[in-house]
């Protein structure tokens, strides 16, 4: 288990690569209607977009308090303005969240409700919370997103490491965070991830 913990363990550099499928993807759907909803949430195109970048910003904020759960922070995107500006915004939030775990010691901990997470946990969840919300943004305007294989089963063994078989990483992270069914497994109506170190997964889902 040491090997495989060894073998799913994230980086900054998952975080750089991430954004260049998502902004690359979104900066060409800029002609799309970004106030349209995104079917089955509570958010536009642009909310959504906006949402991935304040969770990258929140993440390194998090993992830079090492361990505090600040109250004092806000820092909500806009969203009146353009959808290029926002799309911006994620590409440079998702750079400062990569340098924040470049820099922390992979011994450091920071808070989030599923857990106290390391920089490797933190890695996964930035990359998905970015490759899950373009694809939200993409199923808004009436896209499909593809980001590469992976990228999306390295946030899979992370974050998910009870999905030992993988087929089809990218669909399977879709169903692992609830947004399509996948083979004979209906879509998750409720789900959580494991962002703490991996050595402390207690073996179930």
């Amino acid at each position: 288990f040491d090997e495989r913990i060894a073998e799913m363990s994230m980086t900054s550099s998952h975080v750089r690569r991430t954004p260049r499928d998502c902004v690359s993807f979104l900066r060409a759907s800029l002609d799309g209607d970004w106030n349209a909803s995104v079917p089955g949430l509570d958010f536009s195109v642009l909310g959504i977009v906006a949402h991935a970048a304040e969770t990258c910003l929140w993440y390194a904020i998090d993992l830079a308090a090492a361990g505090t759960d600040l109250q004092s922070v806000e820092h909500p995107v806009k969203t009146d303005t353009s959808p290029a500006d926002v799309v911006e915004t994620l590409a440079a939030h998702a750079e400062v969240v990569a340098a924040v775990i470049e820099t922390t010691p992979t011994t450091t901990r920071g808070f989030h409700p599923f857990g106290m997470a390391d920089p490797s946990g933190f890695a996964a969840m930035a990359c998905d919370e970015m490759l899950i919300h373009t694809d939200d943004a993409a199923r808004g305007l009436g896209l499909a997103f593809h980001p590469e294989p992976d990228l999306a089963a390295a946030v899979l063994h992370r974050l998910f490491p009870w999905v030992t078989i993988i087929t089809d990483p990218w669909e399977q992270l879709r169903w692992a965070n609830g947004r399509a069914d996948f083979a004979d497994q209906q879509r998750l109506s409720g789900w959580a991830w494991h962002c703490a170190p991996l050595d402390e997964w207690d073996g179930t889902r």
